[in-house]
């Protein structure tokens, strides 16, 4: 059975982004103690780096499965994926979104694959999940998925 696994690390501009706590920290501890400032501000981003690294989510294709974050659902429950990329990506999780959708977005990760739920008990029609490598993750999933009459 094929398999996939990615992990949806933050790109470089959060990590600076989030180096904004630093002046930040200093600037508010200065005036007490120089040392306190320097240390909070560490201290500080540290945890915004290890945040940022702990809630990376997995996507996994594996066994009949597949998992985006906290979510499965077993293959033959879904329809053919479909990778996005570029302007067709943007329209996914824009304009041609449907609210009822089941989403793993991640802003910093631009393509998407569009994977429909053919299980009739689901709310959901379809799950929307970034991915870098879009090709890729609609691949495995389409070939690890068998049809849900053939059960």
């Amino acid at each position: 059975m094929p398999e996939y696994r990615e992990k949806l690390w933050a790109s470089p501009a959060p990590f600076v982004a989030t180096a904004l706590v630093i002046p930040a920290s200093i600037l508010v501890f200065a005036p007490i103690s120089m040392l306190a400032g320097i240390v909070i501000a560490a201290g500080l981003y540290a945890a915004c780096v290890l945040t940022l690294l702990l809630t990376s989510p997995v996507l996994l294709v594996r066994n009949g499965t597949l998992t985006a974050g906290k979510a499965t659902i077993a293959t033959d429950l879904v329809g053919e994926a479909a990778p996005f990329e570029g302007a067709e990506a943007t329209l996914e999780r824009g304009r041609r979104l449907d609210a009822r959708a089941w989403l793993l977005i991640r802003g910093w990760v631009g393509p998407v694959v569009r994977i429909p739920i053919v299980d009739a008990t689901d709310p959901a029609p379809y799950w929307l999940v970034s991915t870098r490598h879009p090709q890729k993750l609609a691949a495995a999933i389409n070939g690890s998925r068998r049809p849900a009459s053939s059960n």
